[in-house]
């Protein structure tokens, strides 16, 4: 049976069903003037026979350092083309289609699990990855779940899907009675009702939000059982009256701002809540929590398309990113913890001390690794989410 991608951060609701659909939006993309990118190639730069010195990359946006593309191209010379996405659902498009034209792309790992069946990735030649070694075994081995022997994916960074709150706000609205370790705090309506005056709100993602309320109630989150979807359609609709809105990306400011309380979320996004309240000195104070009875675990890899115009040139960038100070940097800028187990040592004190963004193992044991779903089974959610979002 066919795979299909689970959605994540930013709106990641609409699912790339099959790759006719795939072809189709690609054709609708192409007719909007959207062609493959193809970079200006410098003149006279190469030996006979050798591949350009360009390299095209899509990548998710603002998902790197502010110089991390110029160092590469200093030290190389190699022109870079970077272009940027904001779901899986768009880079699935593009790869589907074929002939993407470029190097490198960034899937989710659960994502990437469907690609590589379709032969959509090149093995990588890990001979030219030098800095392999440096990647954390442990995150090697989770990714392998969907990557077998990780033979198309290098880690890139990782997160959860948690719960970031207001403590003063909740404090005030739950007293001392508050779960501040658990999914109750959301699914439980003795506590939701109480939040909603102040700002409940949940990620428009239906695997987010049912995945964690299948862990809740002690159910496997990559379980395809309709009774399960059941379960986690009837546990979310008993507090439906509480929430205030479903958005992925919304939440970040408003808590930020205090406008709302409690939101599910994922660990950088709710952190970059955190800091602009920091920043603003609004008197704001954001926590982040994984639930005690855990959490979805997802990971984003870097990748090189099988039809890549210049696979040598995306296996140095790969090479490139895999040097821990290089990552360090990225994870510093971006808040998110990274694959990269050498990389901990070039983290400033305030990065890599924070439990929120690298936790320690006692909390890293509570994440549920994430796999494709069947395209059956996504129709069947798809269905339940609409039923939960209009209340009916």
């Amino acid at each position: 049976m066919p795979m299909i991608q689970r959605a994540r951060r930013r709106d990641l609701v609409t699912l790339a069903l099959t790759a006719a659909m795939a072809t189709a939006l690609g054709l609708a993309m192409a007719s909007c003037g959207s062609p493959a990118p193809r970079g200006t190639e410098p003149a006279g730069s190469d030996k006979p026979g050798a591949e350009p010195r360009v390299l095209n990359v899509y990548n998710w946006s603002d998902y790197v350092a502010p110089e991390t593309i110029s160092r590469f191209e200093k030290e190389t010379g190699i022109k870079v083309n970077y272009d940027v996405y904001d779901t899986n659902e768009v880079l699935e498009t593009k790869l589907l289609t074929g002939h993407s034209g470029y190097d490198v792309v960034v899937p989710s790992a659960f994502f990437l699990e469907r690609q590589a069946r379709e032969g959509v990735f090149l093995p990588l030649d890990k001979t030219k990855l030098t800095n392999y070694h440096n990647l954390d075994k442990d995150v090697l081995r989770r990714v392998s779940l969907n990557d077998p022997d990780n033979r198309y994916g290098v880690p890139y960074m990782w997160q959860a899907t948690g719960i970031g709150y207001n403590i003063d706000k909740v404090r005030a609205a739950l007293g001392d009675d508050a779960p501040l370790d658990s999914w109750a705090l959301v699914f439980d309506p003795k506590y939701a009702s109480k939040l909603a005056a102040c700002g409940l709100t949940f990620v428009d993602s239906p695997p987010e939000v049912f995945d964690s309320a299948q862990i809740y109630l002690g159910i496997d989150p990559n379980s395809e059982r309709i009774e399960d979807l059941a379960a986690a359609e009837e546990l979310v609709k008993k507090v439906r009256p509480y929430v205030r809105y479903f958005h992925s990306s919304q939440y970040i400011n408003d808590l930020a701002n205090g406008e709302v309380c409690v939101s599910i979320g994922y660990t950088g996004d709710v952190l970059m809540a955190r800091d602009r309240a920091q920043e603003a000195g609004n008197g704001v104070k954001i926590a982040y929590i994984v639930p005690k009875e855990g959490a979805i675990f997802e990971v984003d890899m870097l990748a090189i398309p099988a039809d890549a115009p210049h696979p040598d040139n995306a296996h140095a960038f790969l090479n490139y990113i895999l040097r821990p100070e290089v990552v360090a940097e990225i994870s510093t800028f971006k808040k998110y913890p990274s694959g990269n187990a050498a990389a901990i040592a070039f983290l400033k004190p305030e990065i890599r001390d924070d439990k929120a963004i690298y936790p320690p193992p006692e909390i890293v044991a509570r994440f549920k690794d994430h796999r494709a779903e069947s395209l059956t089974y996504t129709r069947y959610e798809n269905r339940a989410w609409t039923r939960v979002r209009t209340g009916r």
